[in-house]
């Protein structure tokens, strides 16, 4: 079993309102399907001093930034501090982080963003998950459907994962940060305090604290 893929060592679960979802699930995918049925009876237990329900299914913390440009699609909650700005659109079933920012033209449909993400710039997310800091450039984005239509595969070396699942985004674990113009593409994930050189095609999954140059180039980072 592919161990940097592992929900423990890519996660620091206290920085996510999502945690109880990680209970008893290995893999992060495992909870892609679940992200709105989560969010529907969360968001019922959330103290109304703390947040507002907004439309159907919809709950925004009373201290986070929201443009009135901005469109969010329920079931969704916007976390403490969290910023989306002018022209971000939220299809549904997310769930950004406190302190998080969802950027003008970016779009979300069913993600965790954990706490403190960044996705601010005309960005794509989708069936995805996002560590603590994780930080995607501008114009980077998530390819969530293979071209052939067919399940994904994580692939970690010669160990091949069958997820079952035909939308797959991205897996990002924490402080990592994806370079401009990036595309990850259907079954990526990529270890904690890893860098994505901008401008690549990144398909397989990519060790913690390293540096990705471009297919069969990965570098270790230097302490």
């Amino acid at each position: 079993m592919s161990e940097t893929c592992k929900i423990k060592n890519l996660y620091t679960l206290s920085e996510t309102i999502a945690a109880p979802l990680f209970e008893g699930a290995v893999y992060p995918w495992e909870l892609l399907p679940k992200i709105g049925a989560f969010i529907l009876e969360l968001g019922a237990t959330l103290s109304s001093d703390e947040y507002e329900k907004r439309g159907e299914n919809v709950w925004i913390a009373k201290d986070a930034k929201v443009a009135p440009t901005a469109f969010i699609n329920g079931p969704a909650i916007i976390g403490k501090g969290a910023e989306v700005r002018h022209c971000a659109f939220i299809r549904g079933n997310a769930i950004v982080g406190e302190g998080a920012v969802v950027g003008n033209s970016t779009e979300l449909k069913n993600v965790i963003l954990f706490n403190k993400v960044q996705v601010p710039h005309y960005n794509y997310v989708g069936d995805s998950i996002l560590g603590y800091k994780a930080h995607m450039g501008a114009g980077s984005i998530t390819s969530n459907v293979k071209s052939d239509k067919k399940l994904v595969v994580v692939k970690d070396g010669s160990e091949r994962i069958e997820t079952g699942l035909k939308k797959f985004g991205a897996m990002l674990g924490d402080n990592v940060e994806v370079g401009c113009g990036s595309v990850l593409n259907p079954g990526t994930v990529v270890g904690p305090w890893t860098n994505i050189y901008p401008l690549s095609s990144v398909r397989e999954v990519v060790p913690a604290h390293s540096i990705y140059k471009k297919r069969g180039e990965v570098a270790e980072k230097e302490e």
